[in-house]
C-alpha cells in the first residue's frame, strides 16, 4: 500500500472541517491538489472515506474509524520526530544511579548538585537497592554509576573511592557490651550475628569480620535485605549487627551503636562497568573525585565521627550496609 503521512494531514483536515475549500485553505494548497489526494488516499486503502457532492462533505462509518486511526499514526510520527530530534539536540539524557541505602551520606548531594550544575539537560534516574545486590545494580546492568560500598567481588567493576566509614557494633541496648566506649573484634566473634542475605562471599566476610575469626566460620542466625529489617532483628534480641557509623542518626530505639576499634573502615566508593563508561558516566566519577578532594571536611567528619552528637546532617538520609 502506497501511503504517505501528507495523505493522513490531508485528509484529517478534510474531515475536520467537512469542507473542501476550508481544508485546503488551512493546508495552504490548491483546492483541486487537495480533492486529487484525497482519491488517491481512498484508492489506496480501497474504501470510500468521504461521501460529497456540491455543498457537503461527510464521513462514511469507514472514514469515521479511519479518522481515529489518522489521528493516532500523525501522534505517534509526530512524538518520533520530536524525540529523535531533542536527543540530537542533547537536550534529553539520562543517567541512572543506583545506590545502597545512605547512598555516599553527606557527599551524596555535593555531587549530585556538582553533576546537575555541569549537565543540567540530563536527568538523574536515583535506584535503591537492597543488600541482596551489593553491587547497588551494576552487576545485573541496570544502572550506569553507582555508589557501593567496597569489597564487592562482581567482575569487570571499576571504583573511585570517595571515604572510609568506622565500623560498628549494633547491640541490643541490653547487651552485656552495650555501656563500652568501644569494642574489639574478638570480643564478637561468639556473638549470633545478623548478616547479609547476599551471594557475595568477598561482600559477607567483610560485614562477619571474617579476618578476625582465623578461618572459623561466623556464627551467622539470620540474613537481610535491608538495615531497617536487621535492626528489628537486633531490637529483638535475635543477634547483634556489623553496620556503620552513620547509623547512629537513624532513630532505632533499643539499639546501641558501640564503635569496633580495630575493624578495617568501610570504604564508600563510585563505580561503573569496565569498559561500558559512556562520556556521561565518565564525567560523573571526574565530578565526585573533584568533590571528595574539595569537601575534605566533610570526608573527615566522615571517617573521624562525633559520636556525642546524633544530629544528622540536613537533608541527609543515611544508613550504612550491614
Amino acid at each position: 500500500m502506497d501511503l504517505h503521512m501528507r495523505h493522513l494531514r490531508y485528509y484529517v483536515a478534510v474531515a475536520e472541517e467537512l469542507n473542501f475549500t476550508r481544508a485546503a485553505q488551512r493546508l495552504h494548497i490548491a483546492q483541486q491538489a487537495l480533492s486529487a489526494q484525497i482519491k488517491q488516499l481512498e484508492q489506496a486503502v480501497g474504501v470510500t472515506l468521504l461521501v460529497r457532492d456540491t455543498r457537503n462533505v461527510a464521513l462514511t462509518a469507514a472514514g469515521t474509524a479511519f479518522l481515529a486511526d489518522a489521528r493516532a499514526l500523525l501522534d505517534a510520527a509526530d512524538t518520533a520526530v520530536d524525540r529523535a530530534r531533542t536527543i540530537q539536540r542533547g537536550e534529553y539524557e539520562q543517567l541512572t544511579l543506583g545506590f545502597l541505602e545512605g547512598a555516599a551520606l553527606t557527599l551524596t548531594d555535593p555531587i549530585l548538585s556538582a553533576f546537575r550544575q555541569q549537565h543540567p539537560q540530563v536527568q538523574v534516574e536515583l535506584r535503591q537497592f537492597g543488600y541482596d545486590d551489593p553491587s547497588a545494580g551494576l552487576d545485573g546492568g541496570a544502572v550506569d554509576v553507582a555508589f557501593v560500598r567496597l569489597p564487592v567481588s562482581t567482575p569487570e567493576l571499576e571504583f573511585e573511592p570517595l571515604f572510609g566509614e568506622p565500623v560498628v557494633a549494633a547491640l541490643p541496648a541490653r547487651h552485656r557490651l552495650a555501656r563500652r566506649h568501644e569494642v574489639s573484634a574478638r570480643e564478637l566473634l561468639d556473638e549470633p550475628l545478623l548478616s547479609s542475605a547476599c551471594t557475595d562471599r568477598t561482600w559477607n566476610a567483610f560485614w562477619e569480620l571474617d579476618s578476625h575469626r582465623g578461618g572459623r566460620p561466623a556464627p551467622v542466625v539470620s540474613r537481610s535485605t535491608t538495615l531497617l529489617e536487621e535492626m528489628h532483628k537486633v531490637m529483638t534480641g535475635v543477634g547483634i549487627g556489623v553496620t556503620v557509623a552513620s547509623c547512629r542518626w537513624l532513630p532505632f530505639p533499643g539499639v546501641t551503636l558501640v564503635p569496633i576499634r580495630d575493624a578495617a573502615p568501610s570504604q564508600v566508593a563510585v563505580g561503573w562497568r569496565r569498559g561500558q563508561s559512556s562520556a556521561l558516566v565518565r564525567s560523573f566519577v571526574a565530578l565526585a573525585r573533584t568533590v571528595r578532594d574539595e569537601r575534605a571536611d566533610l570526608v573527615l567528619a566522615l571517617a573521624e565521627p562525633d559520636f556525642t552528637d546524633p544530629t544528622p546532617p540536613p537533608a541527609l538520609s543515611p544508613a550504612g550496609p550491614s
